[in-house]
Formats: structure tokens, C-alpha cells, sequence
């Protein structure tokens, strides 16, 4: 995606700001709205040539248009990816990822760490076309990965941190596992973003993100993008140009420019999440506060090595399960109760009974789920303010 200007050279938090669709004749400042279904030819030949992929150019908006191409660009240039494709939602990212890459008979390699309908995928949906895959536990020893591993392996999946556990898995091994058997490499890297932490650095493959999420920041809009090795991207971009899973130019513009404020507000959410783990950790009516950056979470060291902060997700695990869980959403007072996370608004979710509830209580279970887990998506109000309605719903449901 690079175009081999200086440009390069630039901080990549500077490259959000200042990557753009070519300026019109208007001379605007700001990019403007490319509303338009397709676009027209100069010349029967030059249709011919786009068609056939000899030039570069747009078409249609379902292939391509400035403001999706912008949006894929900027997020090329902050995950340090050759090239991408933008979509509807996070989870199309997902879809058209494994299903572009994936055939009958292959096989891959996740971490049992994954997102309800990211779990949908691999168990239900994909081995109808003949395609398995086996889960691993994120914190397994490299020999539970090899072990896993079969002749038809194709490709390796896992989130990091997870949603909503947030267990965290080791990118530069797991990189290097790849590497040794060449298998493609996905990371989802929404919880953090490429602010925080960038997997192709350590030897992922291909990135995927629920735009809809810290991307745009607002809960306004939805979209996904997958970026990475170009000539895997290139695959994942026949798959969508016939399938449609489109991300409409509207989106594109709000996704772009909401990237230009990405790394200020990544700063925020990660020390407002700290600091309210840092003081609702030993809180009497908690069995457990889990975030990356605290000393106590059980990988906190590996969390230090491959992230630049502990991101915008803070967990809690209420004292009385399932009926005292409810009874704390109920009493919250400012924060909203939303299954969405990434917001300026913080926002408080219980997966049991919404985002994971298609599991299985087993299923559950073994992703550490527990009936009286919380979900915190840690807003840009005043700490104080968050934690003194947490602390204020905990008394009020005990």
C-alpha cells in the first residue's frame, strides 16, 4: 500500500492523521464523502484494463472507493501491514479471512480463548464445507500447540487479548511456531488495537479488527478490516469482491477519520482502566479484578513484553454469581449497559447472558466465563466518576 514517499518516515500516529485520498479540485481540507455506487470510464479500453486488474482504479464500491481505500491504508500503515481489505463488521473480517484462505479438508489451530460468534465459526459454520479446527488453551506449553497440530493444519488463529477473559497468548513463540511449519498466522488484535500492540512485528500473518469497537471509538458506526502479507490479501479480497461483504463509504469516512484521534484516546482509556482495576482490586464483594497491566494477572509479564499498555478492558468477577450479577447491572447509576465495548462512554456487559450466551455452560466454563464475570469497557469520563458508580451498584446489589 505504500506509494514510496517519505512519508515513511513518519511516526505512524502521525501517518493517521495525514494519509488521504488524493485532494480534488476543490482543494479540500478534510476528505470529503465519495457517495457513489460506481464510477465511470474515460474510455472502453481503460474499463477493459480495470477489469482485468492492469491498472489501478476504482469501479465499484462494492470492489473499492477513496474513502474505503483511505480507511485500509492508515490501518496498513499503523499495524506495519503490505495490504488490506476493509468490511462490513469485524466479524465479515473474520468470515472472509478464514473462509478466502481456508479449503475442504484444511484444518486450523485456535486458541480456545475466542469470541462467541468468532467460535460459531470454527464449530459450526465452516466444518459444514469441510474445514475443522481444534482448540488449544492460550496459556497452554509449546507442546500442547505441536501436539495439536496435524498434516492438514493450514492456519493458526487466536485473540490476544482475549474477549472477554482477556488471557493473553505469546506472539513471538507462536510467531515462530508458524514460521517453522508454514502456517498462515491470524492474529485479532482488537482489544488493543495497533497502538498497543502489533502482531506482524512478531510474526503474524494477517491482522483482523471489529472496526466498530476502539476503531471508531463512539459506537456510531460498524466495520472490520483484515491487513497483512500481500499476496494473502489478495486472496481475501477475491473472496469479498464476490461474496459483498462490503464496507459502505459512509463508514469508511467516520472509520478514517476517527483513526486520526486513535493513539490520545488509547493513552486515555488504558490509564483509566488501570486505575480502576488498581482500585477495585481486594474490593470485598469481588472474587477477582483481571486486567493485563495489574502485577496479579497471571501473565503480566508477557503482557508487559508485547503490549505498550494494558488497554481499555478491565474484568471483575462479582461475589454471588449469576443472580448477584444482574442485580449490579441493574444498579449502575452512569455507565451504560451495552453489549458493544470501545466507546468514549464506559460501558458494562455480563457475557454469560449476552455476547457468549450461545455457548455451551461448558463452553464457558473452559474459557474462565463465569456466571458472575462482568465485562468493563473502560470509557474517557473521569475515573472517578467510573469507579465510584461501580462501587456504589456493588453496595447497592449485595
Amino acid at each position: 500500500m505504500s506509494d514510496g514517499s517519505p512519508k515513511r518516515l513518519l511516526h505512524p500516529e502521525t501517518l493517521a492523521i495525514r494519509t488521504q485520498a488524493a485532494r480534488s479540485a476543490e482543494r479540500e481540507h478534510s476528505v470529503p464523502l465519495f457517495l457513489t455506487s460506481s464510477f465511470t470510464f474515460d474510455s472502453a479500453e481503460q474499463a477493459r484494463a480495470l477489469f482485468a486488474d492492469e491498472v489501478p482504479g476504482n469501479i465499484y464500491s462494492r470492489y473499492s472507493n477513496p474513502n474505503t481505500d483511505e480507511f485500509v491504508r492508515k490501518m496498513c500503515v499503523l499495524e506495519g501491514a503490505e495490504d488490506g481489505v476493509a468490511f462490513a463488521s469485524g466479524m465479515a473480517a473474520v468470515f472472509a479471512t478464514l473462509a478466502g484462505l481456508l479449503r475442504r479438508g484444511d484444518h486450523v489451530l485456535a486458541s480456545r480463548a475466542l469470541f462467541g460468534s468468532t467460535h460459531q465459526l470454527l464449530m459450526t459454520l465452516l466444518p459444514r464445507w469441510g474445514v475443522t479446527a481444534t482448540y488449544v488453551d492460550p496459556g497452554a506449553p509449546p507442546e500442547a500447540w505441536a501436539a495439536a497440530a496435524t498434516d492438514a493444519t493450514r492456519l493458526v488463529f487466536v485473540e490476544t487479548p482475549s474477549n472477554p477473559g482477556l488471557d493473553l497468548v505469546d506472539l513471538d513463540w507462536l510467531g515462530g511456531f508458524c514460521r517453522d511449519r508454514g502456517l498462515t498466522f491470524v492474529v485479532d488484535n482488537c482489544f488493543t488495537t495497533p497502538i498497543l500492540q502489533q502482531p506482524i512485528r512478531h510474526g503474524a500473518h494477517l491482522v483482523v479488527h471489529s472496526a466498530t469497537k476502539f476503531l471508531d471509538g463512539q459506537g456510531r458506526v460498524l466495520g472490520g478490516v483484515a491487513v497483512g502479507a500481500a499476496e494473502l490479501v489478495k486472496e481475501i479480497r477475491w473472496f469479498a469482491r464476490h461474496t459483498g461483504p462490503a464496507l459502505a463509504p459512509f463508514n469508511a469516512w467516520v472509520l478514517s477519520k476517527s483513526l486520526e484521534t486513535l493513539a490520545v484516546r488509547m493513552e486515555r482509556h488504558g490509564a483509566n482502566a488501570l486505575a480502576l482495576a488498581s482500585r477495585l482490586e481486594g474490593h470485598p464483594e469481588l472474587e477477582a479484578v483481571r486486567y493485563p497491566f495489574l502485577p496479579s494477572h497471571p501473565q503480566h509479564a508477557l503482557a508487559a513484553r508485547q503490549m505498550r499498555g494494558g488497554g481499555g478492558i478491565v474484568v471483575l468477577v462479582v461475589k454471588g454469581g449469576l443472580p448477584r450479577a444482574r442485580r449490579f447491572l441493574d444498579a449502575l447509576r452512569l455507565l451504560s449497559h451495552s453489549p458493544n465495548l470501545g466507546d468514549t462512554r464506559t460501558i458494562v456487559t455480563h457475557p454469560t447472558s449476552t455476547t457468549h450466551s450461545k455457548l455451551s455452560e461448558e463452553e464457558r466454563l473452559a474459557l474462565n466465563i463465569v456466571p458472575g464475570l462482568v465485562r468493563i469497557s473502560v470509557g474517557l469520563e473521569h475515573v472517578e466518576d467510573v469507579a465510584d458508580d461501580v462501587e456504589q451498584a456493588l453496595a447497592a446489589s449485595a
